[in-house]
């Protein structure tokens, strides 16, 4: 997981003082998504994980919002937080996850590997993350070389991987 905050912004509200929104971009498997929070958000959540995990020191809560230059040490300052806690904890709580918006998060240990497929036990085979997404029915590096044996091989597999996939070598 990899989090940044590249932009804030200042919010007017006729109900309440105005106030800062910082823009979140997080990034999980692959896939980007963007969360905004403001100050208290931060400051609630710090006060939570407080009680769970080994937190780092937050930015100060009394600034001006409105001069910049406070704002973007505050921004590098959240950034930080939320980077080291990442960084710190080998598995992290789930109030900092619905923090981000990140509803699942695999859990594989860092230290534990798969190996290869041969030397997974058919019980193992529940800890795998993924399903095959393609099934050859023949080693393709077994077979006589032919000009388009690739091309044929690979459109076979994805056939096969689509129509048939019920048929898994054993």
């Amino acid at each position: 997981m990899e989090v940044y905050i590249p932009s804030f912004r200042y919010e007017e509200s006729d109900l309440e003082r105005g106030y800062t929104v910082f823009r979140i971009e997080v990034l999980v498997n692959g896939r980007k998504h963007f969360v905004e929070k403001r100050y208290s958000e931060f400051h609630a959540l710090h006060k939570k994980l407080k009680k769970s995990i080994k937190t780092p020191e937050m930015p100060s809560k009394h600034v001006r919002n409105w001069i910049p230059k406070v704002l973007e040490q505050r921004r590098q300052g959240l950034e930080s937080y939320l980077q080291t806690i990442i960084y710190e904890n080998e598995e992290l709580p789930k109030i900092f996850l619905d923090f981000l918006n990140v509803r699942h998060l695999p859990s594989l240990p860092k230290a534990e590997s798969c190996g290869s497929i041969e030397e997974i036990d058919s019980e193992d085979t529940s800890k795998l993350s993924h399903q095959p997404v393609l099934l050859f029915l023949r080693d393709p590096y077994v077979l006589p070389k032919a000009n388009d044996l690739a091309a044929n091989v690979v459109i076979e597999g994805v056939l096969h991987g689509i129509f048939y996939p019920h048929l898994q070598t054993s």
